[in-house]
C-alpha cells in the first residue's frame, strides 16, 4: 500500500517544476537588490547614450570603498574610486572605518573625480565643514555639476548611518548627490511635535571624530585597562581625544591639495619564467633530427 496523500495539501507536479524559474544568482546570494538597481541605472528615453552615474559606497570590516560607477550592457564601468586605506597618505593611520573616515573617503572620491573631469576649480565644494546642508548647483552658462545617485547596496539606511557620512563628504567635495534637505540622514536630526529638526553642530561633531573622543574620555575615566586595549593604536600614534579635530582638519586640507591617486608600480618583466613555450620545429628540422639519431645509433653498433 502506498502512502496516502493528506487532504487539502497540493502536490507539486511535473508542470510546476517545468515552469519554475530560479532567481538570479546574486539575488540568491543576497548580494544585489535588483529592484533598486533597476531604478538607479535605467536611462532616460529622450537622452541617447547618457549614462546615470552612481556613488557606490561599501563598508567592510577593515576598509571603506567609494566608487563612481555607470552601467553598460556588458557590465559596470568604474570611472573613479577611493579607499580608506589610502588615507595613510594624508595623515590618518587609525580608525579607517568610523564615521569621520567615511566622510574623508567620500571627500577624496569627489575631489579626485572632479580633477579627472576638469571641474575641480569650478566646483570646490563647501568652504567650511560645519555640518550644514550643502549641494552644488551650476550656472546656466558654465558646465553643470557632476550628478550621481547614492547606491548603498543592501545596507540599512538608518539615520546616522556611515554610508551617509560618505555621501556628506562627497557633497561637501563638490558632487551633486540628491538627498533630503532636512538632514534626516545625518546625526543631529530629530522629530519633535511632528516637525523635522536638524542640529548641524552634532553632525559636525561626528565628522571630526568627536564621538570617538567622547568614548576615549569615558573609558579613560571609567576603565583604564579597557582604554589601553581598545585604543592601543591611537596611543601608539600619540593621538588623544583633544587632538582628533585638528587631525581630521589636516586630513581634509591634504585631500584637497592633492586628491590624485598614486601611480601603480609596473611589474618587473625581466624575470623569466621556468615555463617557456617551445618554438614549433619545421618538417625539415624534424627529419634531420631523426636522421642524426639513426646515424648516432649505427656508429655505436659498429664500435
Amino acid at each position: 500500500m502506498g502512502a496516502r496523500k493528506k487532504k487539502g495539501r497540493k502536490q507539486k507536479n511535473r508542470a510546476y517544476f517545468m515552469r519554475y524559474q530560479p532567481k538570479m544568482r546574486r539575488r540568491r546570494q543576497n548580494k544585489t537588490d535588483y529592484q533598486a538597481r533597476k531604478c538607479l541605472i535605467t536611462q532616460a528615453k529622450n537622452k541617447y547614450n547618457t549614462p546615470k552615474y552612481r556613488l557606490v559606497v561599501r563598508i567592510t570590516n577593515k576598509d571603506v570603498i567609494c566608487q563612481i560607477v555607470s552601467s553598460k550592457i556588458i557590465g559596470d564601468e568604474v570611472h573613479c574610486s577611493a579607499y580608506s586605506h589610502e588615507l595613510h597618505r594624508y595623515g590618518l593611520e587609525v580608525g579607517l572605518t568610523n564615521y569621520a573616515a567615511c566622510y574623508c573617503t567620500g571627500l577624496l572620491v569627489a575631489r579626485r573625480l572632479l580633477k579627472i573631469k576638469g571641474l575641480d576649480k569650478q566646483y570646490e565644494g563647501t568652504e567650511e565643514v560645519n555640518g550644514e546642508h550643502y549641494l552644488a548647483y551650476g550656472d546656466e552658462e558654465g558646465a553643470q555639476p557632476f550628478t550621481a545617485l547614492l547606491d548603498v547596496g543592501l545596507r540599512r539606511t538608518t539615520t546616522g548611518s556611515r554610508v551617509y557620512a560618505a555621501l556628506k563628504g562627497a557633497v561637501d567635495g563638490g558632487l551633486h548627490v540628491p538627498h533630503n534637505e532636512t538632514g534626516k540622514q545625518f546625526p543631529g536630526w530629530y522629530k519633535e511635535e511632528g516637525e523635522d529638526h536638524y542640529d548641524a553642530e552634532k553632525c559636525k561633531h561626528y565628522i571630526f571624530g568627536g564621538h570617538v573622543g567622547d568614548y576615549m574620555t569615558k573609558l579613560q575615566e571609567d576603565d583604564e585597562d579597557k582604554y589601553q586595549k581598545h585604543f592601543s593604536r591611537y596611543i601608539s600614534k600619540k593621538i588623544d581625544a583633544e587632538g582628533l579635530e585638528a587631525l581630521y582638519t589636516k586630513v581634509h586640507a591634504a585631500i584637497r591639495d592633492n586628491p590624485s591617486a598614486n601611480a601603480k608600480k609596473q611589474s618587473d618583466k625581466t624575470i623569466k619564467s621556468k615555463y617557456v613555450k617551445k618554438t614549433k620545429l619545421s618538417r625539415a628540422v624534424k627529419r634531420d633530427h631523426v636522421v642524426n639519431r639513426i646515424l648516432v645509433l649505427r656508429n655505436k653498433k659498429t664500435e
